[in-house]
This record gives structure tokens, sequence and C-alpha cells, in this order.
């Protein structure tokens, strides 16, 4: 009796799990916390045996390693992957539409898009010739890239291959159509009752009445999510650039030195994972080395002004030729370059100057003035007040109390004076 009722409880419990589906959510650009979240998410709904897993994307886009690292965990995933473009309005661009065609079911919402999948140049730049051949290398692979990814998952080869070679785009609509995704559905509950029964792999979905699981973000894949963006770079730069200066410009502070250290560090590995152009990070340091130079050489600001120009353009750059969810918002560069001319300008600058500045108290303030004696003044001896202390002095002439005497020289706690003519 007892064995009957725990093999009861474990079909029930099989039961329940199977009417589950695992859920996740993708808005914003593609990047490596994306990867590993869906990474992730896989691994989790296969360890559950859910029917599926749900990924409801709406991307404009995003980096090509991390697109193939989620492709690659498409292929090897033992449950089921349907991409949901979704909602009304959302869009499944460039990376996006990569990653929606290598899913076991494709989906869309209403009123929503797929495609303009042409790859984003990237780089530096160099000669023309170079340029149009880097291009043609990057278009050539992205397009043979989608054209496995569409023959693969039986998808509309044709059209996925002028997504990438003239940055085609359709509606959702258009897209059943033509083969090119499996389902339109107005929602979550009904694209989970529309594809149950299919078949993916050798097994049949059951889905329909599934229970949705949302899968959430992990604190550390939420934290890079958060990090792995362009405007958190520009602010690491301007970290480092305002610590390391700050430091030079007021040795010993130390804390501005290492603050500028840690956040130089972070921009140079965040560098080497987001797509930045070189000609961009060349301009932001030449700015650097004008504005510096600006303040010990005469030249009334010309060098600071061309800092602001080189700066803003460099700012400008730095991400222009990445996907549309790796660029630099006017909104973050007109401040930022205003910000780091005040800083040169006010803060450094004042700094520097101040350093600069003659000696206004101490022992060097009280050469050549004009001082009265207390008491008789000789070689030997003498008294008088001066900057609210008394001091001893010592005349070759001697000085009568009362007398001025003008302060020529310094030996320890002694004055040396002279009769003020």
């Amino acid at each position: 009796m007892i064995i009957l009722v725990v093999a009861l409880g474990c079909l029930l419990a099989g039961s329940l799990r199977a009417a589950e589906a695992g859920l996740i959510r993708i808005n914003g650009a593609i990047g490596p916390a994306t990867a590993d979240y869906i990474g992730r998410a896989i691994e989790v709904a296969g360890a559950r045996n859910d029917a599926c897993l749900v990924i409801e994307l709406d991307t404009p886009g995003g980096l090509v390693e991390s697109t193939k690292i989620i492709v690659e965990e498409f292929y090897a995933s033992k449950v089921p992957v349907v991409v949901y473009v979704s909602p009304s309005g959302a869009s499944a661009t460039s990376a996006g539409c990569f990653i929606t065609l290598a899913a076991d079911i494709a989906a869309m919402a209403p009123n929503t898009s797929i495609g303009a999948a042409h790859p984003v140049e990237m780089g530096a730049g160099g000669t023309e010739k170079t340029d149009d051949v880097m291009k043609q290398k990057t278009e050539n692979f992205a397009a043979g890239l989608i054209e496995a990814i569409a023959t693969k998952r039986h998808r509309n080869v044709d059209w996925a291959v002028s997504s990438v070679r003239e940055s085609a785009a359709i509606t959702a609509e258009t897209a059943l159509k033509t083969k090119v995704i499996d389902v339109i559905a107005k929602d979550l509950p009904d694209l989970l009752r529309q594809i149950d029964g299919r078949e993916v792999e050798g097994k049949v979905l059951k889905t329909a009445g599934a229970q949705a699981v949302e899968i959430p973000m992990a604190a550390r894949e939420r934290l890079f999510q958060v990090l792995w963006r362009p405007e958190v770079m520009l602010v690491l730069m301007l970290a480092a650039i305002y610590g390391i200066i700050g430091e030079l410009s007021s040795p010993g502070a130390i804390l501005p030195g290492v603050v500028g250290g840690i956040a130089l560090i972070l921009a140079l590995y965040m560098a080497s994972i987001l797509p930045v152009n070189a000609a961009g990070l060349a301009l932001i340091g030449l700015a650097m080395a004008l504005f510096i130079i600006d303040l010990f050489a005469p030249t009334h600001g010309v060098l600071t002004f061309g800092g602001i120009i080189a700066f803003f353009l460099g700012a400008l750059m730095l991400f222009n030729r990445a996907e549309p969810g790796f660029r630099l918002s006017l909104a973050y560069i007109i401040p930022a370059t205003l910000l780091t001319a005040c800083f040169f300008l006010f803060v450094v600058g004042a700094g520097l100057r101040a350093q600069r500045l003659p000696v206004r108290a101490g022992k060097e303030t009280m050469m050549g003035k004009t001082v009265a004696a207390l008491e008789p003044i000789d070689a030997s001896s003498g008294k008088v007040f001066v900057e609210g202390e008394y001091w001893n002095a010592v005349s070759q002439a001697r000085i009568e109390a009362g007398q001025p005497a003008e302060i020529v020289g310094i030996e320890g706690l002694t004055l040396k004076v002279k009769p003020k003519c």
C-alpha cells in the first residue's frame, strides 16, 4: 500500500512537472551577460524537465561572439527552445534575427518585426581597400552563419541570407507566410497552446495549459548586464582620467590614484569585449594630452579648446560602428565633454596654479620687511616684533630702540637686519 502511494505521488509530480514551461525575458542588447543568462536558463529548464524554455525577445542587436555562444547553447540544449518575439512592437533585429532563427520553434507576436541582420563594421578603420575587404569578410561570415542556421532549422534560407546581405526586414505576418517563423501568437498562453503537440528532436511537446515558470536573472548576471554598457565604460574612463590626473596634480593624495587605477583596469577589460573603435580611443587620449599641456604652456586656452573638440569626437566615435544597442547617446557624450573640460580648467588648473604661486606665509615672507627695533640692536643681540611674534635680531650697524630696520636675512630663530634709511 505504501509503495503504491509513493508511486502515485511520483507520477503526480511528474505530470505536474511536465505541465511547466521555463520562461526568461531578454529586453535589450545581446552581450556576454545575456549569453550567460540564456545558458544557465537552458540548464535549469533541463534539470526541471520543463516542457520547453520560452525566451521572450525584444532586442536591437548585439555582439557577434555572444550571439554565436547562444546559438551553440540552443543546439546543445536538451530542452526544446522557443524564441518568442514579444510584445507587439518588439523586434528581433540583427543578432536577434540569428537567435530567433536558431530556436527549435520561432514565434512572434502580431505587429513585431525581424531582420536587418547585416553585420556592423567594427574596428579602427584603415585604407579604403582594407575597409572594403574586411567588410566583405564580415558579411560573408554572417551570411554563412545565418544560412547554416536556417538550413538546420528548415527555415527560409533565401530570406535569411538576404537579411544579412540586403538588411531585409519583415513583419511577423510576412515572416509566417514566407516560412521564416513557425507561429504567430497574441500572448504566452496562446503560444503554449499553438505549439502543443509539435515534435522537436523526437520529443512531442505537451504545453497546452502549461504554467510558465520564470527563471529570474541571478544577481551576478543582473550586475554584468548593467555593467556591460558603453555608458558604464565611458564613466569608468572618466573616473580613470580624473583619478590619475588628480593624483599627479596632488601627489600623496593616494585615494584618487587608487580609484583611477581600478577604473582604468576595468575600462581596459571592457574594451576587450565591447566593440570599441581604436580611433575614438586615440582621440580621447589626444584630448587628455592637450588638456595637460595647456595647463603648463601659455597658450591662452587654445589647446584646451582643441582638447574639448578631440574628446567630443573621440566619445562620438568610440562605439560608432557598434550595434545599435552598443552606441553612446549624445545625452551622455555632451555632459561628459563639458564635465571633463570643467575638470581640467577649474579643478586641475586651479591646483597646478596654486602650486606655482609664491609663498605667502612663513619665514620667506619676512624678507625685505621694515620693522621697529624694540631695544637697541647690535652685532650680538636685539629684539624686533614681526608677524605677531618676538624675534631675536642682530645688525652689523647699531640700531637704536624705536628706529626702523629692514630684514635682510634669517638664521634659525634670529633675524639679520640693517638700518632702514
